[in-house]
């Protein structure tokens, strides 16, 4: 389904049972709706799952330029009041992690609660050259170029071997992403700074990580838990960037314990 909101065509999809309380689910960059496959079955038997494709992914509208995390968590904003939901659990994983920490010092008021997954708080300065550099090989080389050495930072080596197809559908998901998509949220995520702010956020919140994770790793989230109060942190062993299909047997029993603690 599209909803026109924040000036662009916004892709969603909403899934279980209708009253239910709702959970919004949020990807990560160069990914859409789909890589939360493994999370449907057991989300949907309890919750009203909505999943949206990002500003410049999957099918949604993907206008040129850089973006801002501020834009995204506007976009969430305006898909929630097109559907006319006032206040939701928000799960996002890496680039949604941090739009869902945006959207959260924003207006906490839309929000139940958060789980923030496999992401980070802030981007070290001498890290935002990479981050230029993916940019540009993107604009000059498509998104094929960046592929392998996505999947590399995403998954095990053994999850690579023992799941192909799986690994091959996520490949397939990173070379359908828009360049223009990737590259304005790229330049979203190069500006991450929101490390110091995170004490006001008083909202209850979970944070998942798998244990290898290369690029936000473990001691990126105790910083985030070290500043949300009350906040809880789960590491997810034998488990990459993508720790939500690579192990996803324990993150959703993760996942569905945190919830099943939230009041609606």
């Amino acid at each position: 389904m599209q909803l026109s909101t924040n000036g662009i065509t916004t892709h969603y999809q909403i899934d279980g049972p209708e009253g239910a309380p709702v959970v919004v689910l949020s990807h990560s960059l160069a990914a859409n709706t789909s890589m939360w496959e493994a999370q449907m079955p057991v989300l949907t038997s309890q919750y009203r799952v909505v999943r949206y494709d990002t500003r410049g992914h999957g099918h949604s509208e993907a206008p040129s330029g850089d973006y801002t995390l501020e834009l995204l968590a506007y976009d969430l904003f305006g898909l929630l009041d097109g559907l006319q939901l006032q206040q939701v659990h928000y799960v996002g994983l890496s680039m949604g992690g941090m739009i869902g920490q945006t959207a959260a010092l924003i207006d906490p008021s839309r929000f139940l609660s958060l789980s923030l997954c496999d992401t980070s708080s802030r981007i070290p300065p001498d890290a935002r050259d990479a981050w230029n550099d993916r940019i540009k090989i993107a604009q000059q080389e498509g998104m094929d170029a960046l592929v392998e050495s996505t999947i590399n930072r995403w998954f095990s080596t053994d999850f690579e071997k023992d799941y192909p197809d799986q690994v091959d559908k996520v490949r397939d998901m990173v070379r359908s992403t828009p360049v223009d998509g990737f590259c304005g949220c790229a330049a979203a995520i190069r500006e991450l700074d929101l490390t110091d702010r995170l004490s006001s956020i008083a909202l209850p919140t979970l944070l998942l990580v798998g244990e290898d994770d290369p690029g936000t790793p473990v001691s990126a989230h105790e910083v985030i838990r070290d500043r949300i109060t009350g906040s809880e942190l789960v590491v997810i062993p034998n488990a990459l960037h993508f720790s939500n299909v690579e192990q996803a047997n324990v993150f959703n029993a993760a996942l569905s314990n945190f919830l099943q603690h939230q009041t609606p």
